[in-house]
């Protein structure tokens, strides 16, 4: 099996390289060369010459699309091979012997594929492929854009495919004898989101590859128009939703499996999927800029690119070693593949760039402040902004062991100085684009517009700024004594703002079609959203979004306690007390387990129980926790058994009470689906004929009778 998954993955890198090498060749000599200056005929040799290279060209160029789409299948079938040596315990490959074991669950041996380095590697291939397969599969809505980008994709596959074949090869056979028994998959990510959160995340990565390419290609040909953003529009909104739920299933095995009482910890892995999320979220609002105006052309060719490299960036992080995070894998030399491919990329497009950046000049320019254009640029700026924080906090304790030979590691404060602020001056500007008009916005139009939403949210935060004790008394904190709570109290408001005006863009246009129609407000709004899903299906992405932010501001108020409890021992924590019935211990084929039965009580009422879990995995000899966490639209309670006094026995229990939790996971849900309507086509409008319009239609016309 090993020496045919191996034959699979030379065969892909072939296919790709034919495939890159044919398709570029076609494209050199698809089109004759220009007729010199001063000759009015051409002989007819040359112009069969020209014929003959013109259709060799096409021949060519079908031969490279087809190679490209057998390198699918071709890597395809390595991929199947792994997961199938997984499943019959073939630890004689070394990869299989790392990451699997004989008791190790199902679908964990499947998830073997990706959970480490070089099935990752042939993971992300399988994907990469996979997108090239599609796109090539749809070259007919403009070959020629199609073969450059399906030339780009073949370059990116040479690089992924050549790793794995010369330097992190998935089938590399074990030397010696053959053990009994594999290592095990890492007791971290055998958690079931673990199954379906590197896929996502990976899609995400992944599919940015594919507008890139098409950016790439456009630039290259000096491509007229804006069609390639509306060919990519789709391949990047849906990636973006990947990433987005790839981020996010990453913050919830966080949140659920390493026991910390946190999602977001500001590592350097969820950094690095942050980074593109961020310039891919300003490409996405920007590029509209390019299609009703003509508008950051060149913003857009590097924003598109930035997302691309950024990915390939965290990769790299992940992959080096050259950053310690504890979502990272060993560190290997194939961090200096990256390292190369990643100044490639960015001198080829650094070229054509300068180039041909003649084409992309801008058609109009901003007229006014008070236009949807500059609420799309001061939104693209901060997400750059944004994004530049995180990437100098990431790679600060590389840069500062250079310049001055010590590492030094910024943490959580330095990233929440720069990020609160701007995500609060983005919610600001969420709630005013959409009142905004293109080109310019009368003062008028903006105050009758933005009054009633401001009025709510003033009276939102005149509420939580009444009532401060409730919130001590409730969360345990000294209001007006902390930052945190004014960034809190400020986000709540803001967020507010941008649900008003939401819920006013809806309202309106549903009044306008009620009006006409004389059907119901929620069918209208209904037929407003099917007649406009792009707009209407964003507005609901930005509802997602404040959403989730309304969960992250809960954050200022989070408790902890932690505490040794023997039988019938007692913690308190907020309204929460915790009663200790029992601990034990237990063993499975695959691990050996230590829980405790906690009694919980509110406000002195019995509401259930809570059995916080510690496992030591026997394959690999490693310890991880299970938090049990009970979630309510308030708070999370989150206890962990941090391990047990070895005088007595007795379990160390960690509780935290983390308010407005389940907002964050509610938020991301119906950000997915406002992105899975903004993908839906617009319905045709209707149009209404008056009864006595039909009529006329419906009379004979008048003859002529020649007086």
């Amino acid at each position: 099996m090993a020496e045919l998954g191996s034959f699979a993955l030379l065969l892909a890198l072939a296919l790709s390289v034919y495939s890159f090498l044919a398709g570029l060749a076609a494209l050199i000599y698809q089109k004759p060369a220009a007729q010199p200056a001063g000759r009015a005929h051409t002989p007819p040799e040359d112009i069969g010459f020209a014929a003959l290279l013109r259709r060799g060209s096409e021949r060519l160029a079908e031969t490279s699309r087809r190679a490209g789409v057998a390198s699918f299948g071709a890597v395809l079938l390595a991929s199947i091979i792994l997961v199938i040596c997984a499943f019959q315990d073939d630890f004689s490959i070394a990869y299989i012997f790392h990451h699997s074991n004989r008791d190790l669950p199902g679908p964990y041996k499947f998830a073997v594929l990706w959970s480490g380095q070089e099935g990752s590697l042939l993971f992300w291939s399988l994907l990469l492929t996979g997108y090239a397969f599609v796109l090539r599969l749809r070259y007919k809505t403009d070959p020629r854009l199609f073969a450059y980008a399906s030339v780009v994709l073949a370059g990116v596959q040479i690089f992924f495919l050549s790793l794995l074949n010369f330097a992190a090869h998935p089938f590399a056979i074990m030397q010696g004898n053959i053990p009994a028994d594999g290592n095990g998959l890492n007791p971290l990510l055998q958690y079931p989101e673990m199954v379906i959160h590197p896929p996502m995340l990976y899609l995400g990565y992944v599919g940015f590859t594919v507008p890139f390419a098409f950016a790439l290609g456009a630039l290259i040909m000096k491509y007229p128009g804006e069609k390639w953003i509306h060919i990519t529009r789709r391949w990047t909104m849906v990636t973006w939703g990947l990433l987005t739920c790839g981020i996010f299933l990453g913050a919830h095995w966080a949140y659920s499996v390493l026991g910390w009482g946190g999602y977001w910890g500001w590592d350097p892995v969820e950094n690095a999927s942050l980074m593109p999320w961020l310039t891919g979220t300003a490409f996405l609002h920007s590029v509209m800029m390019q299609e009703k105006r003509g508008m950051l052309k060149v913003w857009n060719m590097w924003l598109v690119f930035a997302t691309f490299w950024l990915a390939i960036l965290g990769t790299f992080l992940t992959r080096s070693g050259i950053i310690s995070s504890v979502h990272a894998f060993a560190q290997s030399s194939i961090g200096d593949w990256f390292a190369w491919f990643l100044v490639i990329t960015f001198g080829v497009f650094l070229f054509f760039f300068i180039k041909n950046r003649k084409s992309l000049e801008s058609e109009h320019k901003l007229e006014s402040l008070a236009s949807r254009e500059s609420s799309f640029l001061f939104n693209n700026l901060l997400f750059v902004l944004l994004c530049f924080t995180v990437l100098w906090g990431t790679w600060f304790p590389k840069i500062s062991e250079l310049v001055q030979g010590n590492k030094v590691t910024v943490g959580a404060p330095f990233y929440n100085r720069v990020a609160i602020p701007v995500a609060l001056l983005l919610l600001v500007l969420t709630a005013i684009g959409p009142l905004l008009a293109w080109r310019k916005t009368s003062l008028e139009s903006l105050k009758r517009n933005f009054l009633w939403p401001t009025v709510g949210a003033i009276i939102v935060a005149i509420l939580l700024m009444a009532t401060p004790e409730s919130w001590g008394s409730i969360f345990g904190l000294k209001p007006w004594r902390d930052i945190s709570y004014f960034y809190s109290l400020m986000a709540i408001s803001l967020s507010v703002l941008v649900i008003l005006t939401v819920a006013s863009e809806f309202y309106r246009g549903g009044k306008v079609i009620s009006n006409h129609t004389g059907q119901g407000m929620f069918a209208s709004m209904v037929q407003l959203t099917h007649r406009n899903t792009r707009r209407y299906g964003g507005y609901i992405v930005h509802f997602g979004a404040v959403v989730v932010i309304i969960g992250l501001a809960g954050a200022a108020f989070n408790q902890d306690q932690e505490k040794e409890m023997g039988y019938g021992d007692k913690m308190s924590i907020g309204p929460y007390t915790l009663l200790c019935r029992s601990y034990t211990e237990d063993e499975s084929p695959n691990y050996f387990s230590q829980w405790a039965m906690i009694d919980v009580f509110k406000h002195g009422k019995p509401i259930g129980s809570m059995t916080p879990v510690r496992r030591f995995y026997k394959a690999s000899q490693q310890t991880s926790t299970i938090p049990d966490i009970r979630s309510t639209l308030n708070e999370d309670l989150y206890l962990v058994f941090e391990g047990v006094n070895q005088d007595n026995g007795h379990p160390i229990i960690k509780a935290h009470l983390n308010p407005l939790v389940m907002w964050i996971w509610m938020g991301v849900w119906i950000m997915l689906i406002g992105t899975g309507l903004a993908l839906i086509p617009n319905a045709q409008v209707a149009v209404r004929v008056p009864a006595t319009t039909r009529l006329e239609r419906a009379q004979p016309a008048p003859v002529a009778t020649g007086d």
